[in-house]
């Protein structure tokens, strides 16, 4: 009978959970800010600096000799030097603007500049229509140079990941990257190996290791004509395996695509800015028409020259470059810092998620535990002593290759003769006899004792157990654990620090070892036994009672954890030995298998909304301040271009803090 244990300390509360739609954002196709640069490519310093040299070229000498140029005939010197200057600084952003204004989308960042540049141009600022231009290109190497170091830091967190397989080909083996690899080719996989893609046997038995894809912890035996899956790692025999599935279908193709899409999972923060955006542009454009055009017809003495370059001025200060770049930037450097720390986050949603986290929830098996076996108690029966009953264990199991029998083996660690070991035979599914020390020796499950009529005291013990007998005299037993990952204990320790309020673990393990994990972690609370879907209901209940601003995070690796990744408002993925099923469906992906990460992640999180909002606040205030000074007539245009370019690159550094 299954039964729950449930903590005495759950959440009560009831209300309607709501969910946040972490799983079905859509491209914001209005999104004002629209630079006009691939970031999806390959990003070349070398490509970006040599225009930027061109323009200095141009620019320098036209400031140095700003009076001699501008004395020549027409001033055509000074337009010699700028207007070309000012064309290729400029050239991305007048081409958008003019583009987003085919399109309907007049009044965004772009063409408050193309209209203030313009303006000083046509009231002869030229040395200032150009810094502004310049600046901002300045501002977009910085964006760029940080983008791409966010980039390559995933890149190199997706490389812990293996990345060959071994072909078959004409009677030799290749190494070669798994994408070359075709339907229907032969790869060989040697033991310790993990699977590259998927595919069926065409020679070999062996057994596998399946806990990253089914929760499992025991590993099972394939043999020829058998499905794998890529991920399952081969414990033992050489498999030869014909592909049925390419390479672009893997886990890793996948993550790179969602990665370089993250932007479409926008945070909370970037849409709100968005939105700002798109009220605050025309605001300051009819507002800077009004310093235009007002004054003059209502203050004596104003002239027309004077209030058209404070309009002008005006417009170059309001640009809200510096929100709409160094937010984004906050965000993608939050998911290039977490990266560098072997965490893969798929949008910047997801670090806004984080900050609202009130319970996390863990399956067992590969998540909190390695999913491999170990000797954890030895008990003696009958006059026999630990390091004998050890001996005889390992001894009795030498020539098995159940993981079970190389715990034991490996506990022992002492090497054994194998003139030792006689008439060795397996009893399929209750274990094993064999002659050891001339002693008739047995190894195996409580139904061995029973069908040999071995007299033992306890038939109900928790974990894997071998229980021993020789010359039919019951000689104790083994019990065999899973072994707890090195940080299981601190990542729960780290959550709590941190405020979060519950820690749960969904297992599908039995009663008894799930309770002794769960104390031997101090999670708060526990459901054992559990199908697939019923995991599912129990992140159901979870959500429920997590409070409308409470977020529930689940973190698994198995195949039957993607429907739960996928219901809790942030699913974690353990992306090491993980399965493809559930790496794609998270939402974020700890690429070193460590549980500790999860609080990392959460404090990653914490720090990237920091400095975001310490950009918004910085931007306002100081364009607030300028804009007053501008109306004033107190601020000049570079005035105006330290508050533009000046404050987005400040806050492009401050950004870049989020990858540190």
């Amino acid at each position: 009978m299954k039964r729950k244990v449930h903590s005495e300390s759950s959440d009560c509360c009831n209300g309607e959970h709501d969910h946040h739609e972490n799983h079905n954002h859509n491209h914001d196709e209005n999104h004002n800010h629209d630079h006009n640069h691939d970031h999806g490519g390959e990003f070349n310093l070398k490509n970006e600096v040599l225009p930027l040299v061109a323009i200095l070229s141009l620019y320098a000498p036209g400031v140095i000799f700003e009076n001699q140029l501008h004395n020549t005939f027409y001033s055509i010197g000074e337009y010699l030097l700028f207007i070309p200057a000012y064309l290729l600084s400029g050239w991305s952003v007048l081409k958008t603007a003019g583009r987003n204004i085919l399109k309907g989308r007049v009044f965004d960042e772009t063409f408050l500049m193309a209209v203030a540049t313009l303006g000083a141009i046509a009231i002869h600022k030229l040395p200032e229509a150009v810094g502004v231009m310049l600046f901002y290109k300045i501002g977009e190497l910085f964006q760029d140079i940080a983008v791409s170091r966010s980039r390559n830091s995933i890149k190199a967190l997706l490389e812990v990941r293996p990345d060959y397989a071994n072909i078959q080909t004409e009677g030799e083996l290749k190494k070669v990257s798994p994408n070359t690899v075709n339907i229907g080719d032969t790869i060989v996989v040697k033991p310790g190996e993990k699977i590259p893609l998927d595919g069926e046997i065409i020679d070999g038995n062996s057994q596998v290791d399946t806990s990253a894809l089914t929760g499992e912890s025991v590993p099972r035996t394939v043999r020829m004509g058998e499905t794998v899956l890529a991920g399952m790692i081969n414990k033992m025999g050489v498999l030869s395996i014909r592909v049925t599935k390419l390479f672009d279908e893997s886990s890793i193709a996948k993550i790179l695509d969602l990665v370089q899409n993250a932007k479409s999972k926008k945070a909370e923060t970037e849409k709100f800015i968005t939105k700002f955006a798109g009220y605050y542009t025309p605001i300051v454009v009819f507002t800077s028409l009004a310093v235009a055009l007002l004054p003059p017809i209502f203050i004596a003495g104003a002239t027309s020259s004077e209030w058209v370059y404070r309009a002008l001025i005006l417009l170059v200060i309001s640009c809200p470059c510096g929100l709409v770049i160094s937010i984004p930037l906050g965000y993608f450097g939050g998911v290039g810092g977490a990266a560098k720390r072997g965490i893969l986050v798929k949008g910047s949603t997801f670090l806004d998620a984080l900050n609202e986290v009130n319970t996390v929830v863990f399956d067992k098996t590969g998540t909190l535990t390695h999913g491999v076996f170990k000797v954890a108690k030895i008990v003696p029966s009958n006059g026999y002593h630990e390091q004998e009953l050890l001996q005889l264990a390992a001894k009795v199991e030498l020539h098995s290759n159940h993981p079970i029998a190389q715990s034991i083996r490996k506990a022992y660690g002492e090497k054994i003769d194998e003139f030792e070991v006689r008439d060795y035979e397996e009893i399929a599914g209750y274990g094993i006899k064999a002659k050891v020390d001339n002693r008739v020796v047995i190894a195996g499950s409580d139904r061995l004792l029973h069908k040999e009529n071995i007299a033992h005291d306890n038939c109900q013990l928790e974990g894997t157990v071998i229980h021993l007998a020789v010359d039919n005299i019951y000689a104790g037993y083994i019990i065999i654990a899973d072994e707890l990952k090195e940080d299981a204990i601190q990542a729960i320790k780290a959550l709590k620090a941190m405020g979060v309020e519950r820690t749960v673990m969904l297992t599908g393990d039995n009663q008894a070892i799930a309770s002794r994990i769960a104390q031997q972690l101090g999670i708060d609370a526990y459901e054992a036994e559990l199908l697939p879907e019923e995991k599912v209901n129990a992140i159901e209940k979870l959500l429920s009672t997590a409070g409308k601003h409470g977020k529930v995070v689940f973190v698994g690796d198995g195949i039957n954890d993607a429907p739960v990744i996928a219901r809790a408002d942030v699913g974690i993925a353990m992306g090491g030995l993980g399965s493809d099923a559930a790496i794609e469906t998270a939402d974020i992906v700890i690429m070193t298998d460590a549980p500790s990460k999860v609080a990392e992640a959460i404090q990653i999180a914490r720090k990237t909304r920091q400095i975001v909002w310490q950009n918004i606040g910085f931007a306002l205030a100081i364009k607030g301040i300028f804009i007053g000074l501008g109306i004033l007539g107190v601020a000049t245009m570079w005035e105006a271009v330290f508050a533009d370019v000046g404050v987005a690159i400040l806050a492009i550094f401050n950004a870049t803090r989020a990858m540190k």
